[in-house]
């Protein structure tokens, strides 16, 4: 195996790392995952660091004895109702003496289009270039060795508070890894689930997390619209916990084997037997009224999911629908619930693109975030750059901001 990178999605209810090599025809093969609860977070920010320390070495400890790679480096996500995406635009003059765009202009421009007025506890995650104009020319996307005088760039600027990217960063260090980068989980997600294609036509990926749903939104091959929603699966488990007066595990089990997100969808209406608690009589629960319990949260996600679309400009765009990925998707009749609520089509998105090693372990939706930062790694490790089109980094230089810089500030 030439290349080994090693994806870590700390979740709110789950800490996976996902290990992935490239072969020397290319081909990518998973080697070895590693799952352990997660107890430290809350909405996808740590809220307990020895928790979440523990859960991080447990993980790791899977996946390493699992692959048989030892694991030093990992490229990590970053999720969170904290995280907040904007867009910005900058202009350079192109300053060589032949004109030509060189890749120094390119990262001037990109640099440029940063100087905006940040609140203190803030910085920059990502820099994402959406088109370059030169000399009035719009619809650029690779602008290296064109000619011309002015050259500008609109981006997509994903930012996210400092503090909670520290206390990642510091769970990780303690856990005795280094972290290589550090990827928006949703922009992660994309590249596990979403072809070229729909990224092409116009899709939204919804990740419905423990903690957090996280939206991206796509067309022309470029990331339009980012948002983080503080309500996803937990929520839900949380809603029969209360409505029942079950335990948090029982709430979790009953909702996995049984819960539907979509009350139509419920065929046989057997009845579930829980046994009661510390000696208590067993609890008699009907599927119908277990979906009503579900049903109006996972609408409150599609709902605000649905308000965020909209708030992109991209809602009329989006002919590839709704692909829906994470543990929260796997909830029966989400599909169903989502298509109606969204006025789309929508699917589930199962990682994808493996040639060999564990690739029945991880197609699922539940190791999105992890492939897919397994993924970023193999795709951008040299060039540290994401491209406009989808396509390599050759493009567009160092543009995705290494966040080893925050800490090197601090």
């Amino acid at each position: 195996m030439d290349d080994i990178i090693i994806g870590l999605d700390i979740g709110t209810t789950k800490v996976c790392a996902v290990v992935a090599g490239t072969d020397e025809n290319g081909r990518i093969n998973i080697l070895g995952v590693g799952r352990s609860p997660s107890d430290g977070m809350m909405r996808g920010v740590v809220t307990h660091i020895d928790r979440t320390i523990s859960s991080i070495s447990n993980a790791v400890a899977n996946a390493q004895s699992q692959s048989g790679v030892p694991i030093k480096s990992v490229i990590v996500g970053i999720a969170g109702d904290h995280i907040q995406s904007f867009q910005s635009r900058g202009v350079i003059g192109i300053s060589g003496p032949d004109n030509e765009v060189k890749q120094a202009d390119i990262d001037r421009l990109i640099e440029d289009t940063k100087r905006v007025a940040l609140p203190a506890d803030r910085k920059i995650i990502h820099v994402i270039p959406q088109e370059f104009i030169i000399d009035g020319q719009d619809g650029v996307y690779d602008p290296l060795g064109m000619s011309g005088v002015r050259m500008e760039a609109n981006v997509h600027i994903i930012t996210g508070l400092v503090t909670a990217a520290q206390n990642i960063y510091k769970c990780v260090q303690r856990a005795g890894l280094q972290i290589s980068d550090m990827v928006l989980e949703p922009l992660a997600s994309s590249y596990a689930v979403l072809g070229d294609e729909e990224k092409e036509v116009g899709v939204a990926l919804l990740d419905v997390g423990g903690g957090t749903t996280d939206l991206a939104v796509f067309e022309e091959r470029t990331i339009r619209h980012t948002a983080v929603i503080g309500i996803a699966g937990k929520k839900v488990t949380d809603d029969i916990r209360k409505a029942l007066g079950i335990l948090n595990e029982q709430a979790e089990k009953l909702k996995q084997e049984h819960g539907f997100a979509y009350a139509p969808a419920v065929v046989d209406n057997e009845p579930i037997i829980l046994p009661g608690v510390g000696g208590r009589s067993p609890i008699k629960i009907d599927k119908h009224l277990l979906a009503q319990i579900i049903q109006p949260r996972m609408e409150e996600i599609f709902e605000i999911a649905e308000l965020e679309i909209k708030r992109s400009g991209y809602a009329r765009h989006l002919s590839g629908g709704v692909v829906l990925t994470g543990g929260g998707a796997l909830i029966k009749g989400t599909v169903e619930l989502a298509s109606e609520v969204l006025g789309m089509p929508a699917k589930i998105g199962i990682p994808y693109g493996f040639s060999g090693g564990l690739v029945r372990e991880i197609q699922n939706p539940t190791y999105s975030t992890a492939v897919g930062l397994v993924y970023y790694g193999l795709k951008y490790q040299d060039k540290a750059a994401i491209s406009v089109g989808g396509r390599s980094g050759r493009g567009v230089g160092s543009v995705l901001t290494k966040m080893k810089a925050w800490f090197d500030e601090l």
